[in-house]
Order: structure tokens, then C-alpha cells, then sequence
């Protein structure tokens, strides 16, 4: 089992706001379970929170934008990129302003705090999204794509194509996540120079320096132009180097533009708010086409978490068959509501029914329509939670099953003869005194079709 991960102790760092040019105080402080990757602006009333979530992106100018209630969180996919990289799940990043520190324009500064302050497992299973079948994303109108492929861990390939002498087609991968920090955390933003001078000419990247993002120079410099470069820079001299870099920076890798699109992607995909075991393959992305594919892919975990049928073979022989299961439960027939068990532990059950014309019920249940009652599904969900809390005593005859309480029960699809029905219980806490808590699932032709949360307690007969 991995655990969930959040920090061992509180972080601060101070500096500029790229967009805003604003000085900005970010701390970095440990999350309960669950909580994920959250923004809280201390410097508005209230201390508004913005959860790191595709659905909340608003813009991807340049860069990520999210917004809440009309609460903003700019440029944030630098420190989240930094979060995923340092294998976090769960913290809270308190900000003064609306955009984290730029730092040198990557995330080398995040991760080498994180690295100094550690990190601290925590008493919780981490949710993996395993990827078992191709998700793509296409941005038609500029060529970009990405693609999710299954593989045995977080890996991601980046492929762009700047069409330019200066900075043509470059490539970078990531091949497992502990890379993150020596191979991709220190690949700084850039810019060409055409982009910087608009920028510039509508008041945009005040935080900007020299020293925070590198500038390819993809056109020949005017005298006005070097003019202008130099009283935003405060510097007396402004050169162009042989590799068609801005002034004096010295790149880090040949391909550190490939690299650092590689760290948006992953700062970007952290916005669907779950861990991914499998490929990316990014061709020409960007922040629009990283945040489209991350709300794409976020609608499906959601989906497919809802929908989470389990699988089994049910042409296989059970665990445990009908005799065996009334070994366990004191139910008979016409009222034992499930056939057999497929998977038994100490936390979980996976059990089946089949629903057939026979059944006693539909002969006064819609004869015409017959369709099983939610009841009786809540029944044979609870008997098969009944198999679980009796597999724990060594005398499971001795013992009655009694309900307690039955919470959150939602019926969404109709199960009629001929259907088979598939249970998947699962403990929300320990079993104690007998007491059993459980959320309980029923599947049936590969959808949801009952949830409810149930409570029970076994009693020995006296």
C-alpha cells in the first residue's frame, strides 16, 4: 500500500510575482489526508481557498490561471509541478498575493525546500489512477496532443517543435518520478524575444528579470528594441550569445526548453487531483492543451471511480459458493440474496446475485414490469457485508446479523430478471464490538446502479 504524503514541518519563501511584479510570501504547510493540493489567499478577507482542480483553470495565457468565486491563483503550476515531483499529496499553500514567487523561473528553489524541510507519510491509502487504456487529447487548431498510455509508473515524454533556427524541435523525458529533481526541477521558463517585446508593451510579466527566464532571440535586435531591453533589465549592456540566448544566462541543457514544458505538463496534470501510473506523451503542449486533456482526464477517473465495477470472472469457481456462504450467513432461501463470493479480506468483499424470473418477489412486484425492489438490493448488499463481519468470528453460526443504520442509499439504474448483480463492500472503519461500517456498491451490466452506506452489528445467539 502507498501511503499519502505531505510535509514534515512548515515552509516560507519570499520573492517576485513574474505577472504582477508584486513581492509575495508563500508558506508551505502540511495537509490532513484527502486534502490534496490547496491555495488560501491570506491576503483577502476570509482567506478564500482555490483548490488545485482542472475545472477551476480560467485562463492559460501565460500560464495557468485558476479562478474560484473571483478569487485568482496565477502562475501556479511551477510550485504544484514541484509537489508532484517531491512525491506530495496533501498540502496547503498559503499566499499574500495572487501568484506563487517566480524564483529563476523552475521549480529548483520549491523542491530543494521541500527536500530540506522532508516529507512525512501519512496514516492513509494514496488513490492511484492506473491507466488501462489509450486517453487522447487534440488541440486542432495548433497541432498539440496528448496522449496517456498504461505503464508501470509516472513517466513523461515531451515533444515540441518551436519552428524556429534558433530553437527548433527538441525532446525531453522523465522516466520515473525521483528524476523530477535532478533532471527537470532547475529547467527555467523562457520566452522569444518577439513574445517578450508584447508582453512588455501591455504591462504584462512585471516580475520579469533576466535572471528568471531565459529569451531566445528569434529576430534581430533594433536600436529602439535594445533601448527598451535595457531600462526593464537595469542593465548598461545587453548582449546576444552564439546559442541566440538574451544577455548572459548560461542554459542549464541544450533542450531546457523541451525539459521545462516537461515540468508545466506536470504541474498542469497535477490539476486532476490524483496520482497517474502511466505514460504522457505531450507533442508541441501547452497550458491550454495541458489543462484541456487534465479536465478531460479528471471527468474519467471521476466516472470510472463511480463506476468502479469490480473485476472478476464469473465463469471462474467462487471463493466461497452458495453451501458456503450459509455456513457464514443464518439467511435461507427465498430470502439468502447472494450466490456467491468472489473476494474476501479483512477490509473488502466482492460477491454476486443473480436475478432470475423465479424470484418470489416479481410475482407481486410489477408483474407486468417486474423490477427488483431497492429494498431487497440493500438486503443482498448487506448480506454480503454480512459474510465479511461473520468470516471474523471463529463460530459465525452463533451469531445473528442486525442493521443499524443505513445512510446515503441511491438507486440509478433498474435491475430487472435476467441481470446479475455485483456487490463490492468495503470497511470506512474497523470492525469493534461486533459493529461493522461499510460502503457498499451494486453493479449491474457494468454500471452503478445502488450505493449506500450501511452499519451492522453481529449478536451471538444465547
Amino acid at each position: 500500500m502507498v501511503k499519502q504524503n505531505t510535509l514534515s514541518k512548515e515552509i516560507t519563501l519570499e520573492g517576485i510575482g513574474l505577472h504582477t511584479g508584486k513581492q509575495v510570501k508563500m508558506v508551505l504547510k502540511p495537509a490532513p489526508v484527502g486534502n490534496g493540493f490547496t491555495f488560501v489567499r491570506t491576503d483577502l478577507e476570509g482567506t478564500p481557498v482555490v483548490e488545485a482542480d482542472a475545472n477551476y483553470v480560467s485562463s492559460t495565457e501565460r500560464g495557468t490561471v485558476l479562478e474560484k468565486k473571483g478569487v485568482k491563483i496565477q502562475t501556479c503550476e511551477h510550485i504544484l509541478a514541484a509537489l508532484v515531483g517531491m512525491d506530495l499529496d496533501n498540502v496547503i499553500i498559503e499566499l499574500n498575493s495572487s501568484e506563487p514567487p517566480i524564483m529563476d523561473g523552475s521549480s529548483k528553489f520549491f523542491v530543494k525546500a521541500i527536500a530540506e524541510a522532508g516529507i512525512q507519510p501519512q496514516d492513509a491509502e494514496c488513490y492511484e489512477y492506473v491507466v488501462k487504456q489509450v486517453i487522447t487529447y487534440v488541440n486542432e487548431e495548433t497541432g498539440s496532443e496528448i496522449t496517456l498510455i498504461p505503464a508501470e509508473e509516472y513517466q513523461v515524454t515531451t515533444m515540441v517543435d518551436f519552428g524556429t533556427k534558433i530553437l527548433g524541435t527538441q525532446n525531453a523525458y522523465l522516466n520515473k518520478l525521483s528524476d523530477f529533481k535532478t533532471e527537470i526541477a532547475d529547467a527555467r521558463t523562457f520566452s522569444f524575444l518577439h513574445e517578450l517585446e508584447a508582453l512588455l508593451d501591455h504591462g504584462l510579466i512585471k516580475g520579469g528579470d533576466l535572471n528568471n527566464a531565459i529569451v531566445y532571440v528569434d529576430k534581430e535586435i533594433s536600436d529602439s528594441t535594445m533601448q527598451k531591453l535595457k531600462k526593464v533589465f537595469n542593465k548598461d549592456n545587453i548582449s546576444v550569445k552564439p546559442n541566440g540566448v538574451l544577455d548572459n544566462l548560461t542554459l542549464h541543457y541544450p533542450n531546457e526548453a523541451a525539459r521545462h514544458k516537461l515540468l508545466d505538463v506536470i504541474g498542469d496534470l497535477a490539476l486532476v487531483g490524483t496520482r497517474i501510473r502511466g505514460k504522457v506523451i505531450a507533442t508541441k503542449p501547452g497550458h491550454f492543451t495541458n489543462t484541456q486533456f487534465a479536465k478531460k482526464l479528471s471527468k474519467i477517473i471521476k466516472n470510472e471511480r463511480r463506476n468502479n465495477v469490480p473485476e472478476i470472472d464469473i465463469n471462474q469457481p467462487p471463493l466461497l459458493n452458495t453451501t458456503d456462504i450459509m455456513k457464514l450467513l443464518p439467511h435461507r432461501s427465498p430470502f439468502l440474496l447472494v450466490d456467491k463470493i468472489f473476494e474476501l479480506s479483512d477490509k473488502h468483499v466482492v460477491g454476486l446475485k443473480n436475478v432470475t424470473m423465479d424470484e418470489p418477489f416479481f410475482v407481486g412486484h410489477f408483474p407486468g414490469a417486474p423490477v427488483m425492489p431497492g429494498v431487497l438490493q440493500i438486503e443482498a448488499m448487506a448480506q454480503t457485508g454480512g459474510v465479511l463481519i461473520l468470516s471474523t468470528v471463529p463460530d459465525p453460526e452463533n451469531y445473528l446479523t442486525y442493521f443499524m443504520k443505513i445512510d446515503n442509499a441511491k438507486f440509478k439504474v433498474q435491475v430487472v430478471p435476467g441481470d446479475t448483480l455485483i456487490f463490492k463492500l468495503e470497511l470506512l472503519t474497523p470492525i469493534r464490538r461486533g459493529i461493522c461500517h461499510m460502503q457498499a456498491y451494486a453493479y449491474v451490466n457494468g454500471k452503478l446502479a445502488t450505493e449506500a452506506e450501511l452499519m451492522a452489528q453481529i449478536v451471538k445467539v444465547k
